[in-house]
């Protein structure tokens, strides 16, 4: 059984034995058993195992490499996941495994875009798509224009973050990266048609819907996603329907398809439920109850907001309740109850202050003056309101946590419904992540670069024998060999200055060439040590590769020096882009779509819709 294997591997001394009597390829067996069961965690101590007892058999630790860096990159471990796949771009390229090298690359160029370096990994991907060309290789060119899509797309949404336009108002730079993204994604459309791979067209047609969402083509948007949710029911793939779902209704809400929309998400919070996923659960009522209140129905949005409200406070994001309580306090205004207004209005506040939502806590404070005026009530003469809480249906909550740390940042795919406007936070977070990580993972990009460059410089580097003790040749010599042939300088003897300037220069060439011998379980030896010493594929990539990498990690110096934007709080219940706040700017057009408008005696029923009309979404 799993468990108890996961529980003997625990013990040490159970580890060591086991390895010593299974051999690396079984081990390694053992892992992607484990990775294609999900347990990836399980699954990557064996692959470690395997690295450790080792092999002579340069294509099964390539393989390993490879099914290393995946397993790693699914537990979200990026730096690990570099690692190996740098690894297997090294081993490939010294054994002049091309399509080794080239699928390499790909899973390079998905890691580091992961890690928000589109650069870089545009680079990578190309690389992949340019190897793949060359060799004939059509399910490896699909998944390289696949994948440089995706890249341009994500590239997209971060230029997005911050942008105020209307939608298909865009920048042209955000603009153009989209564009790019769109023909990726429709080459590798045609592509994937002629090899008669359903389910990846499935995937292009939901990423085509989303590109074309944010450039503002929400018709074109829906032919996309209808194609999608026909596929996904094809194979049964209830995750990739309820996504078309969402994705179609949040385009038709653009279309000012108001019940056609709520269709949809109602669809979209029966898979959720089907599928027991709270997080989207709870967003699906969200989005019920906005277009509920663009629909003036404000007692079936008030039901939806209270849904979601509870699903919130159960996943403690304190972040969703402060919208739920923001929308319910807006939704009870416009029914004209506005102490129950005053209440959430209320809850709004505290939470706001709580999570250090600045613009939340102005936003809920004014409302919340303008609630109590209308009331005639003053501070002292309000009750706590945690009665008045539990009376509708949700829970009073005690505990503080701050909702960012239950954030999945990597969770969601480009495939995931894509809203036009993406908070600050993630950008301010990816810059952190980008500072603040471990050195060696900041060093990979030049370590990438000089292995590539490494076997351009194979006429000059020296073929040395194998020791006679057996010492690794590959390998470079400890500090401690330098700084005693350092003190020789001081000797009178030229000849053993010479010896000393000649050993110096042997090591600096030997530097420069593809390095195998710091490769994790590799054992070099007479049935290898050829395929290690014998020059590589003399199709080398051009200058024009090289210098692309330099000016992409020069951008990523620049991109340091900028002091990261200021990011909101994060609420996992909400949509990760709360769109709701972008329609009232398109419905309403005014400035103060966050005020709570109370209607006065002399106010009449034109004023009335203003109010009902700004009381959607949240922005705060």
């Amino acid at each position: 059984r799993d468990a108890s294997i996961c529980e003997l591997w625990a013990n040490p001394n159970i580890k060591y034995l086991y390895m010593m009597e299974a051999s690396c390829l079984e081990l390694a067996l053992e892992g992607e058993r484990l990775c294609k069961a999900g347990d990836f965690k399980g699954g990557t101590a064996f692959f470690e195992a395997a690295v450790q007892v080792g092999t002579e058999d340069l294509k099964t630790l390539s393989a390993i490499y490879s099914q290393l860096g995946n397993a790693y990159f699914y537990l979200k471990e990026y730096g690990k996941a570099l690692e190996y796949h740098r690894h297997d771009l090294t081993l490939a390229r010294t054994i002049g495994d091309r399509i080794g090298e080239g699928k390499a690359s790909g899973n390079l160029g998905n890691t580091l875009k992961v890690l928000g370096r589109y650069d870089e990994a545009a680079v990578c991907c190309q690389r992949h798509l340019d190897i793949s060309q060359e060799q004939g290789d059509k399910v490896g060119e699909a998944r390289a224009l696949y994948n440089i899509g995706n890249v341009f797309h994500a590239k997209g949404k971060q230029q997005l973050w911050g942008c105020s336009q209307e939608p298909g108002d865009l920048p042209s730079d955000v603009r153009d990266t989209l564009q790019r993204a769109t023909a990726f994604y429709e080459m590798n459309l045609s592509l994937v048609k002629e090899l008669g791979d359903r389910a990846a067209q499935g995937r292009a047609f939901g990423n085509l819907g989303n590109t074309h969402y944010l450039l503002g083509n929400f018709v074109e948007a829906i032919k996309f996603h209808r194609e999608r949710l026909s596929i996904a029911k094809e194979f049964g793939d209830k995750a990739a329907e309820r996504r078309a779902y969402s994705n179609l209704g949040n385009a038709l809400i653009f279309l000012g398809q108001f019940t056609s929309a709520t269709e949809y998400y109602r669809k979209t919070l029966q898979l959720s439920r089907q599928l027991k996923d709270q997080v989207m659960e709870a967003q699906a009522c969200y989005s019920l109850g906005n277009t509920y209140t663009l629909l003036q129905q404000y007692d079936r949005a008030i039901d939806y907001h209270l849904k979601h409200l509870l699903i919130a406070q159960e996943l403690n994001d304190r972040v969703g309740e402060g919208r739920a309580c923001w929308s319910l306090g807006n939704a009870y205004v416009s029914l004209g109850n506005h102490r129950q207004a005053l209440h959430y209005a209320r809850k709004h506040l505290d939470i706001s202050r709580e999570i250090g939502d600045r613009n939340g806590e102005l936003t809920a404070r004014m409302n919340v003056e303008q609630l109590m005026e209308a009331l005639g009530v003053k501070e002292g003469d309000l009750s706590p309101c945690g009665s008045e809480f539990e009376m509708q249906g949700a829970r009073p909550k005690f505990t503080k946590r701050n909702s960012m740390d239950s954030v999945d940042l990597w969770k969601y795919s480009s495939e995931k419904p894509v809203q036009p406007l993406i908070p600050f936070f993630l950008s301010l977070l990816c810059s952190v992540q980008k500072l603040g990580r471990d050195p060696s993972d900041e060093d990979c990009f030049f370590d990438l670069l000089s292995k590539f460059q490494s076997s351009r410089m194979d006429d000059q580097r020296c073929h040395l024998d194998e020791g006679a003790n057996g010492q690794d040749l590959y390998s470079h010599p400890p500090l401690y060999a330098v700084y005693t042939e350092a003190s020789l300088l001081t000797s009178p003897q030229t000849e053993e200055l010479f010896d000393l300037i000649a050993s110096s220069q042997s090591r600096r060439l030997d530097d420069q060439r593809v390095s195998v011998g710091n490769l994790p379980g590799l054992r070099i030896t007479h049935n290898n040590l050829g395929h290690l010493c014998a020059d590589p594929d003399p199709q080398e990539p051009s200058d024009d590769f090289f210098n692309m990498l330099i000016k992409c990690q020069s951008s990523r110096i620049d991109d340091q020096r900028c002091s990261p934007p200021e990011g909101g709080p994060r609420a996992p219940t909400v949509p990760d882009e709360d769109f709701f706040s972008l329609i009232q700017r398109v419905q309403a057009k005014r400035m103060d779509e966050q005020r709570v408008q109370l209607p006065s005696d002399n106010q009449g029923e034109s004023d009335q819709q203003d109010n009902d009309e700004s009381a959607v979404g949240d922005s705060s």
